[in-house]
């Protein structure tokens, strides 16, 4: 493909002829790495959550002094407490530890951490949550995820059908095991706003899987399209149609999420990388997912409307024309040998003459 001819599908001029369907084990076996990587993610690694969901207190103060990760971690183990501690930059403390409510020496803790740092008390900041807390959202968050999936397949095949349906929700699937599993490999801590990413990329990911199947949908209408394609080569048609304006779309809402995860605060990293991984893997399992997992459903659902007859069996029908479905979906219609040798013989008017048998002349008529 030329540079002027790239131009040109990038901007909506011509359609382009990607094999997308025809190629669709490559996507497969990349997406089955993908979905192995990050199970092993999530099952050896595991998430790194945070006190949201796990409970416990968060504790950061501005360090004034030579203290160390060590003399910190003593300090917390004189009052019973184990945890994370981190020293950011030789200047801010970060500990994470068990949650201080119930704690009878809790604000002596805090006096005893502020002398040490050299600063006041009130410069200590505490984010205490307890651990029932952080259990209800572990599981609001889980409930919200089923309701969800469970609405979008309701939609979709009430809007389309329950192929198409399966084939996003094969998508979806596929998106969230592959962002958490990103999660679980690099180590960023699970928060709330982690969950609220994720949900938002479902939303997303349906948008974009919803417009091919629109498109699937129009085109697959056309009888005249359909029988003269079949209906894998529809459908891939359908992908080329609209796969730039995945690509555009996808680019648009990229980039400013990646303007957050470079520039934004903390709390709008942890939101923007969930999203920027999301938005990421929702276009490509749109397009190299999705489509394809509804040409294998449709073949398949195809396959089991071709009526099995066994020739010879006593009692058995008589052959006579019939409509079968073709490999890729589309009907044609197929007639019998013996009906073929029969109009044959009607147009000819009579058996051909065998070879080396000569033809007689026809007969002379007598003069009167």
């Amino acid at each position: 493909m030329t540079f002027r001819e790239f131009f040109d599908v990038y901007r909506g001029y011509r359609i382009p002829h990607f094999k997308l369907i025809e190629h669709r084990n490559w996507w497969f076996t990349f997406s089955g790495i993908l979905i192995v990587l990050s199970i092993l993610g999530i099952t050896v690694r595991g998430f790194n959550y945070s006190i949201d969901f796990e409970g416990g207190a968060q504790i950061a103060y501005p360090l004034h002094t030579g203290e160390t990760v060590q003399d910190v971690e003593a300090t917390l183990a004189t009052y019973g407490l184990t945890g994370s501690v981190q020293v950011v930059s030789g200047d801010s403390v970060a500990i994470r530890t068990e949650t201080l409510t119930g704690l009878p020496d809790s604000t002596k803790l805090l006096n005893d951490l502020a002398s040490r740092a050299g600063i006041a008390t009130t410069d200590i900041n505490v984010e205490d949550i307890g651990p029932t807390w952080g259990s209800e959202i572990s599981k609001k968050a889980v409930r919200g995820l089923i309701l969800v999936l469970i609405a979008i397949t309701l939609y979709i095949a009430f809007r389309f059908e329950w192929t198409m349906a399966a084939g996003a929700m094969i998508a979806l699937v596929h998106d969230v095991t592959i962002t958490a599993g990103v999660y679980a490999l690099t180590g960023r801590v699970v928060t709330p706003e982690t969950v609220i990413a994720i949900l938002t990329i479902l939303g997303f990911s349906l948008y974009d899987t919803v417009v091919i199947y629109d498109k699937v949908k129009e085109n697959t209408e056309s009888a005249a399209l359909l029988a003269r394609m079949g209906y894998t080569k529809v459908v891939d048609l359908s992908l080329n149609q609209t796969v730039m304006r995945s690509v555009n779309t996808s680019l648009v809402v990229l980039l400013p999420i990646l303007s957050l995860l470079l520039f934004g605060g903390q709390t709008l990293k942890n939101f923007a990388f969930a999203m920027f991984v999301g938005v990421a893997i929702g276009a490509y399992s749109s397009i190299f997912i999705a489509a394809p997992a509804l040409v294998i459903l449709k073949s398949r659902q195809m396959a089991k409307r071709v009526p099995q007859r066994v020739p010879g069996r006593p009692g058995a029908p008589r052959p006579r024309p019939a409509r079968v479905a073709a490999a890729d979906g589309a009907q044609v219609a197929v007639a019998s040998d013996a009906a073929a040798r029969s109009a044959t013989a009607k147009q000819g008017g009579g058996a051909r003459p065998r070879a080396g048998q000569k033809r007689r002349p026809p007969a002379k008529r007598k003069r009167r």
